[in-house]
């Protein structure tokens, strides 16, 4: 009887320790490092479980040529980029690794929220390029943080870490999260806000820790940016999705947004002629300088790393020796 195979997609290559160790006496595996879908063919059809990150999608045409996976495991907090209900018709769980990333997510947050606040970013990049005198004065007016407002939209594991962390620097946390239980804000001593329209006119900066969904798509627009007092600053550390990079731009571009900054672009990696990576790239540019962009880098530390392969690994050992999948999401 052939040994069950599971199939990693994507951004993991050999050597594959912790996978070997956790399924070797199990199940054969493999690793395809692709980059697309379309590399996908005649290479899965066969895989009992699938491990998948965030180079690629799988959609419903693949899904159907699966002829015995039991389990999709994208490992990793998101699940956009599988179409979670065509696994379900064919009877496939999806599942995902949601606490892998908690504590690097919420760090990279703050460390681009007190890049930003603090000027670090804009003065170093000034200076760089030799534009304005060798002075604070250039980066005023600075405020201290503590007494100042932050917002974070979504207020699970990576919100909730990025919460106590901007309360320990003396920031106000008040959050918007329709899907948070009551209580959860009396339990972390942060405000909570029924309404976008209640918290951005309220705060100095706001932080992205949503899902990437039909009702957050170009969540944070025109519309919701012009809520925000002039001079804030907004960080995404979430989807690229959930914020429209054109209204951001013409937000710096007017002033109206003092900085931003953004882990993830909702096309990784941005073409060249996208308009806010070309103003980012042009010294001289006022994006030149209060933008900061990433490569979808918030998740990353070695242990994280770790925690995400031997998370996922261990979930489809479950389901391999017939147990229920933890953390389905279809």
């Amino acid at each position: 009887m052939a040994r069950p195979l599971v199939v990693i997609t994507d951004f993991i290559q050999p050597p594959l320790g912790h996978e070997e160790r956790i399924l070797g006496d199990l199940a054969d595996i493999t690793a395809l490092d692709a980059f697309s879908e379309e590399a996908l063919a005649g290479r899965i059809e066969e895989a009992d479980a699938i491990m998948m990150y965030h180079f690629l999608s799988i959609g419903e045409q693949t899904i159907r040529r699966l002829k015995k996976c039991r389990l999709i495991v994208r490992c990793g907090v998101g699940y956009d980029n599988v179409d979670r209900a065509a696994a379900r018709a064919r009877g496939i769980d999806v599942a995902n690794v949601p606490d892998y990333g908690t504590e690097e997510v919420a760090d990279s947050a703050i460390a681009m929220l007190l890049t930003m606040m603090r000027g670090v970013s804009y003065m170093n990049t000034r200076l760089q390029n030799r534009q304005g005198p060798w002075i604070y004065q250039q980066v005023r007016p600075l405020h201290r943080l503590r007494g100042l407002r932050l917002g974070i939209i979504g207020l699970g594991r990576i919100g909730m870490a990025t919460a106590l962390r901007a309360k320990a620097l003396g920031l106000e946390v008040l959050f918007y999260d329709p899907s948070a239980v009551d209580g959860l804000d009396k339990a972390l001593g942060v405000v909570r806000c029924e309404s976008l329209e209640e918290m951005l006119p309220r705060v100095q900066a706001i932080s992205l820790h949503c899902p990437r969904t039909a009702e957050t798509q170009a969540l944070i627009n025109a519309r919701t940016i012009a809520l925000l007092p002039r001079g804030a600053f907004v960080v995404n550390t979430a989807r690229g999705g959930c914020v429209d990079s054109g209204a951001v731009l013409a937000a710096i571009e007017s002033e109206h947004l003092r900085g931003a900054a953004l882990d993830v672009l909702e096309v990784e990696p941005p073409p060249d002629d996208d308009p806010l990576i070309a103003a980012w790239r042009q010294p001289g540019t006022l994006a030149h300088d209060r933008v900061i962009i990433n490569p979808h880098a918030a998740f990353y530390s070695e242990e994280g790393l770790d925690d995400m392969r031997i998370k996922g690994s261990t979930n489809i050992r479950r389901v391999l020796n017939g147990q229920p999948p933890r953390n389905v999401v279809n």
